[in-house]
């Protein structure tokens, strides 16, 4: 399973792994600390933005030559594009800072952070271990002229698939990201799966916005998404050469994010 939907709400699985672990740091810290008369909430809050922040930084300062042509791209998010050891590091400080400037949060603030890294490292080692064991579904679809495809084999080359929709606002906004990518790596294979979508609509689409894309393959009954476990759009897998997932990016890329899931 790469999303964990909530409703209309889908959210990454590793995002949702973090989102756990922090609630358990929170419930653990608050159970010491209300015998001690204290409450590590504030801190670990503080933790959390401060990790984020640092870890949006990073990310920025790495691959700000993808930002430059458009700098308010910075504070857009959405592209999930952050570091995450500078941003632990970060955390980390930020707690003893916390720890050191208020002796009664030391010890309900260490055990609940303590919990939730385990739990946190834990369950994300599970999680890479489940899907690095993935490889490429045994499902045969068809290509934009209705000739079958079968996708395991396209194996030979490391492969990004594309699970997209013509209806579908970010799957949009990243199409020509996905095309600039596909044209300035010849040694990589880049499929583009329609999600529900016939075979005039997808190719009138394509011909408005002027976009030229190799393998584009249609997969009207939705198998693809249920088969990797992600229900939402749009969702972009990375293979390596023999077939195993290796990355998985849900949501919007950037030319920064997927330099970097590229990389």
């Amino acid at each position: 399973m790469l999303s964990f939907n909530l409703g209309p709400l889908a959210i990454p699985m590793d995002l949702a792994l973090l989102y756990g672990a922090f609630f358990i740091a929170w419930l653990s810290g608050w159970l010491i600390g209300r015998k001690r008369g204290t409450n590590p909430e504030s801190a670990l809050f503080s933790m959390l933005l401060a990790g984020a922040v640092v870890a949006r930084t990073a990310f920025v300062i790495q691959y700000f030559q993808q930002y430059a042509d458009n700098i308010w791209q910075i504070i857009d998010i959405r592209d999930g594009g952050f570091l995450l050891i500078p941003g632990l590091i970060a955390a980390v400080l930020m707690g003893i800072y916390k720890a050191w400037r208020q002796a009664p949060l030391r010890v309900p603030l260490a055990i609940g952070v303590g919990i939730g890294f385990v739990v946190w490292g834990a369950s994300f080692s599970v999680l890479s271990a489940l899907q690095s064991s993935q490889q490429i579904p045994e499902i045969s679809l068809r290509d934009i002229d209705g000739q079958p495809v079968a996708l395991q084999d396209l194996a030979g080359k490391p492969l990004v698939i594309n699970l997209w929709a013509t209806w579908c606002p970010p799957c949009r906004r990243e199409m020509p990201v996905l095309a600039a990518a596909q044209e300035a790596n010849p040694h990589m294979r880049f499929v583009f799966v329609n999600q529900g979508e016939g075979q005039l609509l997808v190719d009138k689409y394509l011909s408005q916005q002027q976009l030229s894309l190799r393998n584009v393959l249609l997969d009207t009954g939705g198998r693809l998404g249920q088969a990797v476990g992600s229900l939402s759009l749009p969702t972009t897998l990375f293979y390596s050469a023999d077939g195993a997932l290796k990355n998985n990016h849900l949501g919007e890329l950037s030319h920064a994010s997927l330099k970097h899931a590229l990389r």
